[in-house]
């Protein structure tokens, strides 16, 4: 796949008639510098889709149908005929993207997995046969004289499942029971001497084993051919891309306030306390506490301020104020110069690296456990929610568990998801307004 910033209509010949690429090699395709990114982000909405809604519990049924809209919504194309090609392009962008470290391997190799397993589940059956064929998997239908034999076991598994019971045209593949592990933890095939008999309407489980496993390889190979040559070679072009893409915020800008318009110095110490989420909370309270941030601190506690609507000369005299004493005002005039940037998303905070002394970056993933459960009893979070948080930071879903103390604190539901600090407060104050008439 060549990068290029004119645009060349590929030939018929390039274009791939399969409904559900395996991207088993990169297309010989070129792609303009904007198409490359624009493909990426298109498909990252999908993928951070189908993340948010497996940690968020969702039935397999309801996750199929988000993946689906999902897709129908981020990787339409004007050109119908160009819809595969921008499907297997944004692919291998982010397979560059999530290849540099194990942990963004682990999250792409789960959502590029889970897409592909519902997508196969959407195929028919005979889309899903010539799928399984292209896989070249070494497995024979069971003969009809062996399924005779098990016929019975194979039909008590059936209805332990709720299904109807298996026909004589029934088609079962007979395969190491190690390869279908998701199958026989549900206890949803029979086992014979190692053996699991699957169904077809169960293949996709086999099918996506493979997928997997090829994928789970070929991030390992992309990373080296990104380390050894790729991030030297494209350093002043494709390298700030690919690097900016996995922590890329794909929701609203908050550079300006909208709903709530300004906010006053006189209401900002009522505001925090009921308004602001964990991260900016404990970034105000340590300025009251401190009178002074280091710059980290500054810049993401400032942009989030500008963004929720508090006026540039209140902020410069919150600011001042509180750096007077500690700091000169001369000196302070020449390091408050933030606002021209756009306030931090959660992805931005998140990734964050806070030193000694700092106290930017996201409670969720930064505090110690301790330190996060007081935070949280501070907020009003229940023992009981507060539990349910922490399971959440353990495995990761920082911005759930965001969201989980969201709902605990204003006793609504928040099914977006907290996506940005502003997002979170501008839902607050929606919330505190139509409880109490006005914004709190």
């Amino acid at each position: 796949m060549q990068v290029v910033r004119s645009h060349r209509k590929s030939s018929p010949s390039d274009v791939v008639v399969s409904t559900l690429p395996l991207y088993r090699s990169a297309p010989p395709l070129e792609v303009r510098l904007e198409d490359f990114e624009l493909f990426a982000l298109d498909r990252l909405r999908v993928l951070k889709g189908i993340s948010d809604g497996l940690s968020r519990g969702r039935k397999p049924e309801e996750m199929e149908k988000l993946a689906m809209d999902l897709l129908k919504a981020n990787m339409r194309h004007p050109q119908a005929t160009e819809e595969v090609n921008k499907d297997i392009i944004s692919h291998f962008v982010l397979r560059l993207v999530y290849c540099r470290t194990e942990e963004l391997r682990k999250w792409f190799l789960s959502t590029e997995t889970a897409l592909f397993r519902y997508r196969f589940r959407s195929e028919s059956s005979e889309a899903q046969r010539a799928l399984m064929s292209e896989f070249n998997l070494p497995y024979k239908a069971v003969s009809n004289a062996e399924f005779e034999s098990v016929k019975e076991k194979l039909g008590q598994v059936a209805r332990s499942m709720g299904q109807s019971l298996p026909t004589a045209d029934a088609v079962y593949y007979k395969v190491p029971f190690e390869e279908v592990p998701d199958l026989v933890a549900a206890r949803r095939v029979f086992l014979l001497k190692g053996h699991a008999y699957v169904a077809m309407s169960q293949v996709v489980s086999l099918v996506v084993t493979q997928f997997r496993s090829h994928l789970s390889k070929a991030l390992i190979l992309t990373n080296r051919k990104w380390t050894s040559t790729i991030r030297d070679q494209e350093k002043d072009r494709l390298a700030p891309i690919v690097e900016a893409l996995s922590s890329s915020y794909l929701g609203p800008d908050y550079s300006q306030p909208k709903e709530f318009g300004e906010i006053s110095l006189k209401d900002i110490d009522q505001i925090a306390r009921t308004s602001f989420p964990l991260c900016m909370r404990h970034l105000f309270e340590k300025l009251r506490e401190e009178h002074h941030l280091k710059h980290g601190g500054r810049m993401q506690l400032g942009l989030f301020l500008k963004g929720v609507g508090l006026k540039l000369d209140d902020a410069l005299a919150f600011w001042k104020a509180e750096f007077a004493q500690k700091v000169g005002a001369e000196r302070f005039d020449k390091e408050y110069a933030y606002n021209d940037y756009t306030p931090y998303s959660c992805q931005k905070i998140i990734s964050s690296t806070p030193g000694v002394g700092d106290h930017h970056g996201c409670p969720y993933r930064h505090f110690s456990e301790e330190n996060l459960r007081a935070a949280l009893a501070r907020m009003g979070v229940s023992s009981r929610t507060m539990e349910d948080v922490l399971d959440k930071v353990r495995n990761r879903h920082y911005q759930l568990a965001c969201t989980l103390t969201f709902e605990a604190v204003h006793g609504s539901p928040c099914d977006t998801g907290i996506n940005h600090p502003n997002q979170y407060f501008i839902d607050s104050q929606k919330i505190l307004q139509s409880k109490n008439g006005s914004v709190a």
